[in-house]
């Protein structure tokens, strides 16, 4: 039944049963004459003024007059407050990824909103009012506990046209093996040990008007030098991609259509959640992530549309120029899609998928495919005790390349198997209203032909040089694990202060020891090449002759970090 008649047909019996009351206690009012039998009514008596009320009459007669206010206040909100609250929240106006981390609404709204959408309502069949725009996607629950999302519920500076976003990145990581160069490899999210450094400072935001969406994020510090480094499509033809794009982590325009929950076109650069964990460290619960995150993707450039048929679901097909890059590898780009669902505020499954995108730069008919599926889980949620929250992580991927000299499979004439096989799992728990996270973690990999390993920096090496130091070769093995340790103090939703452990290991030498990675003098010659020692003029890549560097099985590092996010 229409939840506004139960409500009126509750006010009228409140409005009858106090007015029994009133009655009632009209009745006993005077106890001087509660003994006396009452007086015989007589043909001439008049009608005299009514005795005037008691304060008890008065307090009931006020009490319903509440009751009725109220009433049509809840009214006049379904009809009007409604619709005005559904276009302050409009999925023109805010980001996709505001929408996921939105509270939901109260009660008495939900149920008024049901009620509208349904058309059940009486007094919208009757005026024929227009049918209320469909609710937020994602904003049915408060998705703030999940890895690769912001925990801030709202914006301080937050307008109709514009919602700002600053970001700031700063750590300090002390590495057990002192290398005397402070470089770091294998990583991309930490770069130099036992100094302090602002790996990434980002301004910004998003903006939205008139269904026109649009946002930009700039990047500083060392990730506007490191994410370009990781790309070799700007060495494929002029202009100087990398130098054009390094100071953009975000970049992207579109439209947003008022279809089914939204429909969202942009291009440009976005965020790719391949690996699930967010290309920032504030929305993470660790700040290294294993391998399956670490060495996939962060950005797409291309364009996207997003599609949410329900509140719980969004379709979002990719067409982007390959895999983490500014350009084409070759003459052939990558496609994709993403499906995100989730279904109740304690489960979220996100599958990325891509395929076909010729990625190996100068190499063209070899075409990579990769699958890359999560599941986050919040298993207990009780704010009042001081465990106030634990969820976990699962992540597997899947990979592999074919022709251009290698296959998915191996042992052919196609070449030697060139495939990826990882996964990674993470256990939260929060304490204290959630001021403190704990989070243990790691994972492992397979990759055989290292076409998603990080190249090691050696000798300013980049993905575009690589280098004989350590080589990409089909067929070449490579396997890893890590585990990690992750303590956060999070005093207010701006600011997280972080404490992690990593131990990472690799079955070749491949993290930096000692020695570092970097030849006495600096680096030397073309990027990655090989460095003769003192005396020689040629090096052929013998120890009697030729530097190397120094490259151990295992890393152990310790990171502290303050994190901000306005």
């Amino acid at each position: 039944m229409d939840i506004f008649k139960w409500k009126r047909f509750g006010s009228l019996m409140l409005a009858g049963v106090f007015c029994g009351s009133a009655v009632g206690a009209s009745a006993f009012a005077d106890d001087d004459g509660k003994d006396q039998p009452p007086a015989k009514p007589t043909a001439t008596s008049k009608i005299e003024a009514p005795a005037p009320l008691t304060e008890r009459e008065r307090q009931l007669l006020d009490r319903v007059e509440q009751l009725e206010k109220r009433m049509a206040q809840m009214e006049a909100l379904s009809h009007g407050d409604n619709n005005a609250t559904k276009e302050a929240v409009s999925p023109a106006t805010v980001s996709s990824a505001t929408a996921a981390n939105a509270t939901p609404t109260t009660n008495e709204h939900v149920e008024a909103a049901t009620a509208l959408a349904a058309g059940t309502h009486p007094a919208a069949q009757a005026s024929g009012m227009e049918k209320p725009k469909k609710s937020e996607p994602f904003a049915f629950a408060d998705f703030t506990w999940l890895t690769g999302n912001a925990r801030t519920k709202e914006s301080p500076m937050d307008t109709k046209f514009f919602t700002p976003e600053i970001r700031a990145d700063v750590d300090y990581v002390y590495d057990f093996a002192h290398p005397k160069d402070d470089t770091i490899g294998g990583s991309s999210e930490v770069f130099r040990s036992n100094e302090v450094h602002v790996t990434q400072l980002s301004v910004g935001g998003d903006f939205h008007y008139d269904n026109v969406r649009a946002r930009v994020m700039t990047q500083f510090g060392l990730y506007s030098q490191t994410t370009p480094r990781n790309d070799a499509s700007p060495s494929r033809g002029q202009w100087n991609l990398d130098n054009a794009y390094r100071y953009l982590s975000e970049a992207y325009g579109g439209y947003h259509f008022n279809a089914m929950h939204g429909i969202n076109v942009d291009a440009g650069i976005f965020m790719s959640y391949v690996g699930l964990f967010s290309y920032y460290q504030f929305d993470n619960w660790a700040y290294q992530p294993s391998y399956v995150s670490s060495n996939t993707p962060w950005f797409f450039n291309g364009v996207r549309v997003q599609i949410f048929p329900t509140e719980k679901l969004k379709i979002e097909p990719w067409f982007v120029n390959g895999w983490q890059a500014y350009g084409r590898f070759n003459n052939r780009p990558g496609f994709g899609f993403q499906i995100l669902w989730r279904p109740t505020g304690w489960l979220s499954v996100l599958g990325n998928q891509y395929m076909l995108g010729e990625d190996a730069l100068n190499t063209p008919g070899r075409v990579r495919y990769h699958t890359d599926d999560s599941i986050q889980v919040k298993y207990y949620d009780h704010p009042e005790n001081f465990l106030s929250k634990a969820a976990f992580s699962l992540t597997g991927d899947m990979g592999c390349e074919h022709g251009g000299g290698v296959s998915c499979a191996g042992g052919s004439a196609k070449g030697p198997k060139q495939s990826f096989l990882g996964y990674m799992a993470y256990n939260r728990l929060w304490f204290d209203h959630d001021k403190y996270g704990l989070t243990i973690g790691g994972g492992q990999i397979n990759n055989p032909g290292r076409y998603l390993v990080l190249l090691p920096p050696i000798n300013g090496a980049t993905a575009s040089s690589g280098t004989p130091y350590f080589t990409e070769n089909p067929g070449d093995p490579y396997k890893a694990w890590d585990v990690s340790g992750t303590f956060d103090w999070m005093p207010s939703q701006y600011i997280t202060f972080r404490w992690e452990y990593n131990h990472r290991a690799a079955n070749v030498p491949y993290f930096s020891g000692s020695g570092g990675v970097t030849p006495p003098g600096g680096n030397t010659g073309t990027p990655g090449g090989l460095v003769c020692l003192s005396g020689f003029t040629t090096c052929d890549g013998s120890p009697s002759n030729t530097w190397f560097p120094d490259l151990r099985k295992t890393e152990n590092r310790a990171t502290i970090a303050i994190l901000v996010k306005f």
